[in-house]
């Protein structure tokens, strides 16, 4: 078991995420195809507008269902609501963020322009920690907006007349899930504008320019639009209850800052937190970076179910950074 675990601390994460990632890319992406099909309730990015799809993202039915009049919340209607956010924690229970890190194709997308972008040479742009804390808020105001926009549809908020139906999925009308993962399958339809009414023909505006940012600014911004996701927002909210945890030993943290640089999303936090022991926050996205690049015996830690899998040390850190030994 000791030789398992001094393997497992001595491996190349990074090389094992970009396998996981492929495989999942796959499965999601072309799935359909061998009549694959997870569920409908997955905490990532499988696009309903993707016929080929392996599973569906939880925020289609999601929108939908929040457009229930509030007086069929507490009828059969209000079980399925519960039912679906149920599942959907289930799923996310299981690996935490890592959903993000290791799972939506969107973000391996991402992660692949990242690679043309270091290739090529084009470099990157990092936020001041004021400005980081002024863009991720707006992935928390567009988790409000996808929730009270469908509820707009079946209810009448604040005397306000209620909406029409094609306000019921606004999040999915502008996520570039709707544009970009179809293309993988030839389909180029959700490239267009829809004139069929006037919120479909904003919404859908949106939505390419919203597409346009996405491949923009993967170029100069590592995991760019997942600081906007609603998704992970949500996400957030179920985290600490989460199975799989990464968790600090302040006491074995010099503040070093190499974690902090090898953060996709630039989370200061994590090498600056001395008081909390869980710092998966609502930005991070478990891609085990952090570990991997900590050369503190046993400061970073991820575990299962309490029973520890990955942690750093020092021995890991010098063979993943120099190929060597005990750094000799």
């Amino acid at each position: 078991m000791n030789k398992l675990k001094r393997a497992v601390n001595r491996s190349d994460i990074s090389r094992f995420r970009f396998c996981f990632q492929i495989v999942s890319f796959v499965l999601l992406i072309y799935g359909g195809y061998l009549a694959i099909n997870i569920g409908d309730q997955l905490p990532t990015f499988a696009c309903v507008f993707d016929d080929a799809r392996g599973g569906s993202c939880y925020l289609m039915g999601f929108q939908h269902q929040m457009s229930t009049p509030f007086d069929r919340m507490f009828t059969g209607r209000g079980i399925g609501i519960l039912m679906g956010l149920m599942t959907f924690a289930g799923f996310f229970i299981l690996l935490n963020k890592a959903w993000c890190g290791y799972v939506c194709p969107l973000g391996t997308i991402q992660d692949w322009i990242t690679k043309i972008r270091t290739k090529t040479g084009i470099r990157y742009s990092t936020y001041s920690a004021p400005t980081f804390n002024k863009l991720k808020v707006i992935k928390y105001a567009l988790l409000v907006l996808l929730i009270l926009i469908p509820m707009g549809i079946g209810n009448s908020i604040a005397g306000l007349p209620k909406l029409s139906h094609d306000f019921a999925v606004p999040f999915c009308m502008i996520c570039p899930g709707r544009t970009v993962l179809p293309l993988f399958n030839g389909d180029i339809s959700q490239l267009a504008i829809d004139f069929s009414s006037i919120p479909k023909m904003v919404f859908s505006s949106l939505g390419l320019l919203i597409t346009g940012i996405f491949f923009t600014g993967a170029f100069v911004k590592k995991r760019f639009i997942c600081l906007f996701c609603p998704m992970s927002a949500l996400h957030y909210i179920f985290s600490r209850a989460s199975l799989l945890r990464l968790t600090k030993n302040a006491d074995k943290c010099t503040r070093c800052g190499n974690c902090y640089r090898a953060c996709d999303v630039g989370i200061r936090a994590i090498a600056d937190d001395l008081e909390h022991k869980n710092i998966v926050k609502g930005d991070c996205m478990m891609c085990l970076k952090c570990v991997e690049v900590c050369p503190e015996e046993k400061c970073l830690q991820v575990s299962f179910v309490g029973l520890p899998i990955f942690e750093s040390t020092e021995e890991g850190f010098f063979k993943r950074t120099t190929g060597k030994q005990n750094g000799k």
